[in-house]
């Protein structure tokens, strides 16, 4: 029944409330493919706690006269205000969707965090820097609405795969840098956050080890030879200074998705902040969506998370 419920949902956002969209990257579609090379691999999908509240499809902010929409789990005791993290899907900043970040969403709140998954406008709609404004306005709607969920707003995390990791990371390098502000709604509070955890997302999109081709060059607004200061801009490796927060690298076996890791966390470390990273071996791109990896793979999180939040 929860699976219906969930394909009624993208079924009544897509129909209704959103622009057509790219959704050639999707969860099943990516299993038939994996299979094929892994066949012992299984979709993760853990359950959401019966001591777990959720709510879909509600308005963060508006854009050209229509809704960005995001869910919400939360645990129901809100007698104590609890950490918040903000998932961001991947898909090449082209396709995606919120619905992918459940599974991670039903673990981190069974742990006692309060989960937000987010649309945000993809390339085909928007190119760079929308998305990195959509993300920082549902920050501030974490923050404008932390009474009622529970949320405490000093203990906020990003958390993203692969395009999404890419732009946790910038989200979480660019703390009151005006160049990534674009408010329209809850202009009384910052889209800063004090974690981030980024699940195989390039840190560089112009370096030795990158590999990005046309959907960067999509969502980036031309190549790097026509667009060179938003390739540069856009990569969180450039942002690195004494404001970065804990960070952590949840990786796959394959570089060009973690470019640019090392030379940022050479940054972080003569800055004094810390940063973890953890590479599972003999992994595709897209091993957050399965078994064997999902569950080590939280626990990393949960683990980096409580130790950076002090739980």
């Amino acid at each position: 029944m929860k699976k219906y419920f969930f394909i009624f949902l993208l079924f009544t956002e897509t129909c209704f409330t959103q622009p057509v969209r790219d959704t050639s990257f999707n969860i099943q579609s990516t299993y038939v493919k994996e299979v094929k090379m892994r066949p012992y691999i299984k979709i993760a999908s853990p359950s959401f706690s019966k001591n777990t509240l959720s709510e879909y499809n509600i308005a963060y902010r508006n854009v050209g006269g229509r809704d960005l929409l995001l869910d919400i789990f939360y645990p129901k005791d809100k007698s104590k205000k609890k950490p918040a993290v903000l998932l961001i899907f991947g898909g090449g900043w082209k396709s995606g969707d919120k619905t992918h970040n459940y599974a991670m969403a039903a673990v981190l709140a069974t742990h006692n965090y309060v989960a937000v998954s987010a649309k945000y406008r993809l390339s085909p709609e928007a190119i760079y820097p929308a998305a990195v404004f959509d993300l920082k306005e549902a920050i501030r709607w974490m923050k404008a609405n932390a009474k009622k969920y529970g949320i405490d707003t000093s203990q906020i995390a990003v958390m993203g795969t692969s395009a999404g990791g890419q732009l946790a990371a910038l989200i979480g390098t660019t703390n009151n840098n005006r160049q990534f502000e674009d408010t329209i709604e809850n202009k009384k509070y910052s889209s800063t956050v004090q974690a981030i955890i980024d699940i195989d997302g390039i840190l560089a999109f112009k370096h030795p080890e990158s590999q990005e081709g046309a959907s960067a060059s999509l969502w980036l607004g031309g190549t790097y030879e026509q667009k060179p200061e938003n390739w540069i801009q856009a990569s969180a490796l450039k942002h690195v200074d004494k404001n970065t927060v804990p960070f952590l690298f949840l990786n796959s076996s394959l570089p060009r998705f973690h470019a640019g890791r090392n030379d940022m966390i050479a940054k972080m470390n003569k800055l004094n902040i810390y940063s973890e990273v953890h590479e599972f071996p003999d992994t595709p791109h897209p091993f957050w969506f399965f078994d064997p990896w999902f569950d080590p793979m939280m626990k990393y999180a949960i683990d980096f998370l409580n130790k950076t939040f002090k739980k």
